[in-house]
């Protein structure tokens, strides 16, 4: 029986791990290909090393995709010093990272504030109207949540990754 289990959680690890590894922020995404550094350091791929985490160090985006792989590893507070780094941090994608963090680490309502930002900036970033939703559930606004739904609907319909998402949080949110 255990066997059964595990090899249903692989099948199923192996259809959704592209999902996890959408950023939905519609360019690459290789954070689910980097390697984790340790704490106050960040992923340069040119020298495919380690280094030191400080402004200038990396370019906006490469930091960005790291502040990804921190944050889908659950360090939380180590994505939101990577993205502090960034010379250009009010990006759509940015801050999506930034409300996901914050409101993971449990600061809901600041989380909301920097998805909100998010929303202002691309009013069409699925993933971004995926997350607020989210919040607002855990706020316990079903209204809120219905709303960024069929926000998401109106952006890819749906069938896209960001209204499933959201439909099943909606429909189940103690899995939050």
């Amino acid at each position: 029986m255990k066997m059964m289990v595990a090899a249903a959680f692989v099948l199923c690890f192996a259809a959704v791990g592209p999902a996890i590894a959408d950023s939905g922020g519609g360019g690459s995404d290789r954070s689910s290909d980097t390697p984790a550094c340790g704490k106050g350091k960040v992923w340069d791929s040119k020298s495919q090393k380690c280094v030191k985490a400080e402004n200038g160090v990396l370019p906006d985006d490469a930091l960005t995709n790291y502040a990804l792989a921190l944050v889908k590893a659950g360090r939380y507070s180590e994505a939101l010093a990577v993205l502090n780094l960034l010379k250009n941090p009010n990006t759509p994608v940015a801050l999506n990272y930034r409300g996901y963090a914050t409101r993971k680490l449990g600061r809901i309502d600041e989380g909301i504030g920097y998805y909100l930002r998010s929303v202002a900036l691309d009013p069409h970033y699925a993933q971004v109207r995926e997350y607020l939703g989210e919040a607002y559930l855990l706020k316990g606004d079903m209204v809120s949540a219905q709303a960024q739904l069929q926000a998401i609907k109106q952006i890819c319909g749906t069938v896209c990754e960001s209204y499933e998402h959201l439909a099943v949080a909606i429909a189940d949110p103690k899995d939050l």
